[in-house]
């Protein structure tokens, strides 16, 4: 049986717990939250699971760490896991649109012989725009589409009056770094296209608030030597986060399930 850090326990964190905990191969023997959460969320598990505010609390080093936390984790956290040899699933991938961030990680995996793994998350295609990035491409381009109050506390509220809002409105339009950073709990599926083909800064993407739509939509076209590639999803969103799509966490459980299964795909 592998034992498992979580790190964070918002909504993401919650559905990946519950989907593992009867999982007869993976025991998530530790939450990591902020101080003034501790006592709360240890209620709320009781003691099956030990809830912590600092990975110095580990006594010993877990197989692997999930983290669901937010991008200042991966500046804070992260690194020092990697160098004590410990593999980190990583969900909030916008983080890395930020300079020198993936290559202090990269460094810090090294030096403890681990391996830092992306999730691909809500969209579709990341396996084949990333195969077809061994050859040329020439354009990638990301849409996200989400209902207006699926954009509260974003800098869309500035723009726009998401509540009042009858039609589909562009909120963002530009490369894939800037909405990595202006709008880091949204665009980690921006930043996941990026660093599966050409680049935070050649990735175009655009960004809509659409009292249109009911679901999170993200549709990833590219262009290349490879051929042409347009596929799209209409996802759910989680019942107690609608900035964030269901199969967001869905795409860590199944990535930590592959570390124990014999078949992977």
């Amino acid at each position: 049986m592998e034992t498992a850090l979580l790190i964070g326990f918002g909504a993401m964190g919650h559905t990946v717990l519950r989907q593992l905990r009867d999982d007869p191969a993976i025991r998530v023997t530790h939450v990591l939250v902020t101080a003034e959460r501790r006592d709360a969320v240890q209620r709320e598990l009781g003691d099956a699971v030990r809830v912590i505010v600092s990975a110095a609390e580990l006594v010993e080093a877990p197989d692997f760490a999930i983290e669901c936390a937010g991008h200042g984790v991966l500046r804070d956290v992260v690194p020092a896991l990697l160098r004590q040899g410990v593999d980190t699933i990583v969900a909030s991938v916008g983080a890395l649109a930020e300079p020198g961030l993936p290559e202090s990680l990269e460094q810090a995996a090294a030096a403890g012989s681990a391996q830092l793994v992306l999730v691909s998350g809500a969209i579709p295609g990341i396996d084949a725009l990333s195969a077809a990035a061994r050859m040329h491409i020439e354009d990638v381009s990301y849409v996200g589409r989400k209902p207006p109050l699926g954009w509260l506390g974003t800098p869309a509220e500035d723009q726009v009056d998401l509540a009042a809002l009858d039609r589909a409105t562009v909120i963002f339009d530009g490369t894939a770094r800037d909405g990595a950073r202006l709008y880091p709990k949204n665009a980690n599926v921006a930043a996941i296209v990026a660093l599966a083909g050409i680049g935070f800064d050649r990735t175009r993407v655009q960004l809509i608030a659409d009292p249109g739509v009911s679901r999170n939509t993200h549709r990833l076209t590219a262009l290349g030597e490879f051929g042409e590639l347009d596929v799209s999803v209409a996802a759910r969103p989680l019942a107690d986060n609608p900035k964030t799509s269901a199969l967001a966490a869905y795409s860590i459980v199944r990535t930590a399930r592959q570390r124990t299964q014999h078949i992977v795909f």
